[in-house]
């Protein structure tokens, strides 16, 4: 296997002529050959984010962009438009903790950009404000990253980043004065891990850099200990490869450790990355401050466990999908934690998969999925027995316990045209209220006119595709609308039905919007994602192009209205979709997303993706990268879909030169005399909690595929 790279120097042309700005960039002669193939990289320049002629490459394209967006018509009436709705929005509360009789949550106003922390006393306290991330710091919005109170609730942990960088600043008030201790503790991806049970010391992640470039940036992580107090040198190593060398752990593993208050004769450990299955050890709380833990294996990947696991005192529940392709519930105990010969609880269940577990005093609740839809049960922890909620309409839904010892507990129910709703559950008689907290908005009538159809699609290999359809009451279905598509299809995760502002302010315009689910999610089991994963990852796209096919044959839509986004690994779909066939679409947005598998694991955040994409060192996976890999499939000469292609400058996730790379070469190669932009969002990551910024964003992208697909609305001022 032998790596080059011949460097020659080029040109870098920009010039100005009719609607748009033409780039023609600086190529490369630099390549990689493994197993005897050579894969040219003319544009591997542009990983040099350091480098003063890259900082200045997307510095041009960013204002070139900016020129065109910012005279297109439609986009500011957007943002209008969600600022409007943002209003009408009753205050949104989350990430809830209770802690010994003390209630720590996350609020947002109608209008605020971000989320501040608050608690109260009991559930039906006064409410008092603890953190105000937008007022901290004079001059800068932070956003909160975790918040993590003591148990006796006296103190709790806050970490913030700025402008969508997420890895943040660890801080400890005093709950009680609001005052900040001395202690601030920086970089952390992952923040604080676990409080000790005497409340005087706590566990957090670290990391060698908070660089979002460097190579270092998530590699040889650990967990630490600080005591209150303690000089932050003298924190201990308390869970890496350092500190515990015998146990293998890898250099792209994440060693999260700490507590669990529901367990609390146990210390726990995690070796985590993108990698679906559960790793984890444990070990007695006596040996938490021995520095020498005696870790023993609660789970290894082998044993096949996913999704989720519930930690009750001894009792572990688990979902596995070993010899369950549609997911099982199992348990064992702490004393002997045999998979193999674990109890089943719930067995796989024909067209249901098991999506999650959570428990309160009880119960514990699991929640079932026919790719759209949910059901609930309950399983009765004193009896054994399993029962159904029953549910107020069909939607997909979330069980969450405040205080789980009670039977409490809280259902958050969505669907792709109705507000999300929150309810209030008890567990024993399945009652089910309106919950005091996030209730649901009153929009106009218009957002009530939403229509939602459901079907499925011959894919290319014969394999039926779930579709969802959102559009506006009366649409007629003659070819002449403009359609939006969005998927993913990474990691198993499913796109799972939820109100979208954003989208359906484009639905009640007359823009029908699609959702593909694609193979790689797991909207029908394990199998549907291992069916879009590494060697079979090209159904991922080729499923999207399918849903495609369909909507311009049923009239929904036609090639010259159809625009595509996917964002982050869906930057894999998108890239490939256009590539592969470029006449279905008339535009097109690679959101954040990675466009350049084959270069991905040499990125800051790349080593931890190798499990779910692969490396180019394995012959058989070098291959599937290949296939996955948009810049690797782009052709001189060829008509491509406008492209905007957007890039978070902070981004410690999908770093910027993904869909730099993309954009450039998309810019030298296209023959349809369509632009492709690159946008660059310096006040950003791979996302932002500001309202302000992400709507500027969305705004930017919807008006851009919109003007392409000649949306009335979206065209450029006179």
């Amino acid at each position: 296997m032998k790596k080059t790279f011949v460097i020659i120097f080029l040109f870098f042309v920009v010039t100005g002529y009719s609607q748009h700005t033409v780039f023609i960039n600086k190529t490369m002669d630099s390549s990689s050959t493994y197993f005897g193939v050579t894969y040219k990289d003319p544009f591997r320049w542009l990983e040099s984010m350091k480098d003063t002629e890259v900082v200045d490459w997307f510095k041009k394209q960013a204002e070139a962009s900016s020129r065109i967006l910012d005279n297109l018509s439609g986009r500011d009436e957007l943002i209008s438009e969600w600022k409007k709705l943002d209003q009408l929005q009753p205050p949104r509360i989350n990430s809830r903790e209770w802690m010994n009789g003390r209630l720590f949550y996350r609020k947002t106003m109608p209008g605020d950009n971000v989320a501040k922390l608050y608690y109260r006393q009991g559930m039906d306290g006064q409410e008092v404000l603890l953190f105000d991330p937008s007022t901290f710091i004079p001059g800068k919005t932070l956003s909160i990253q975790a918040s993590l109170p003591s148990f006796d609730g006296k103190k709790i942990i806050v970490s913030y980043a700025e402008s969508g960088a997420e890895v943040s600043t660890i801080r400890v008030m005093d709950v009680d004065s609001r005052q900040f201790l001395p202690e601030s503790i920086y970089p952390s991806w992952f923040g604080p891990t676990g409080w000790t049970f005497d409340n005087k010391a706590f566990t957090y992640s670290t990391q060698k850099t908070g660089d979002n470039t460097s190579p270092e940036f998530e590699l040889d992580t650990k967990t630490k200990l600080h005591v209150l107090g303690d000089d932050l040198n003298k924190d201990i190593d308390f869970f890496s490869d350092e500190s515990y060398p015998n146990m293998g752990i890898k250099s792209n593993d994440l060693p999260l450790a700490g507590t669990n208050k529901d367990s609390r004769a146990y210390v726990f450990a995690n070796l985590d990355n993108v990698r679906p299955e559960f790793y984890t050890y444990y070990a007695p709380i006596s040996q938490m401050n021995s520095g020498k833990i005696e870790w023993k294996v609660l789970c290894k990947p082998e044993d096949k466990l996913v999704r989720g696991r519930e930690i009750i005192g001894e009792d572990v529940y688990a979902i596995t999908y070993n010899n369950a392709k549609n997911y099982k519930l199992l348990h064992t105990t702490l004393r002997d934690p045999n998979w193999s010969k674990a109890d089943v609880i719930a067995p796989e269940k024909q067209g249901q998969t098991l999506e999650s577990i959570t428990h309160c005093k009880d119960y514990l609740f699991m929640t079932y999925s026919d790719g759209i839809n949910n059901r609930v049960f309950k399983y009765n922890l004193l009896t054994k027995k399993t029962t159904e909620v029953k549910l107020p309409y069909p939607g997909n839904v979330i069980v969450f316990v405040i205080d789980n010892l009670t039977n409490d507990c809280m259902i958050g129910m969505f669907t792709w045209n109705k507000p999300g709703t929150e309810y209030s559950l008890n567990a024993v008689t399945d009652a089910i209220t309106p919950s005091n907290f996030n209730k649901a908005p009153v929009y106009p009538d218009a957002y009530k006119d939403l229509v939602v159809e459901e079907v499925e699609v011959k894919g290319h290999d014969g394999v039926m595709v779930p579709l969802s359809i959102i559009y506006r009451k009366g649409l007629a279905k003659n070819g002449t609308n403009v359609c939006l598509m969005e998927s993913y299809g990474a990691y198993g995760e499913s796109m799972t039905p939820y109100f979208s502002i954003q989208m359906n302010s484009l639905a009640v315009k007359g823009v029908v919007i699609a959702i593909p689910h694609v193979r790689g999610g797991s909207e029908k089991g394990e199998d549907w994602y291992k069916a879009g994963y590494k060697k079979t990852k090209p159904n991922t796209w080729k499923d999207f192009n399918s849903c495609a096919e369909y909507l311009i044959a049923k009239g929904y839509t036609s090639p010259n209205r159809l625009a595509g986004t996917g964002t982050s690994a869906g930057g894999i779909l998108i890239s490939r979709a256009i590539t592969e066939r470029p006449d279905l679409y008339a535009a097109a947005i690679c959101n954040v997303g990675c466009a350049n598998a084959m270069r991905m694991e040499f990125a800051p955040n790349g080593p931890v993706n190798i499990p779910e994409f692969g490396t180019v060192f394995d012959s058989t996976e070098c291959k599937a990268l290949y296939e996955m890999d948009g810049v690797q499939h782009v052709v001189k000469g060829v008509e491509y879909p406008a492209v905007i292609c957007v890039g978070g400058w902070n981004d410690p996730r999908v770093i910027a030169w993904e869909p730099g790379k993309f954009a450039a070469a998309l810019q030298n190669a296209s023959s349809s005399g369509r632009p492709v932009l690159m946008k660059v969002n310096y006040d950003n990551g791979h996302f932002t909690e500001d309202k302000s910024v992400t709507y500027a964003n969305f705004a930017d992208q919807y008006a851009f595929v919109l003007w392409q697909c000649g949306h009335p609305d979206f065209q450029l001022k006179k």
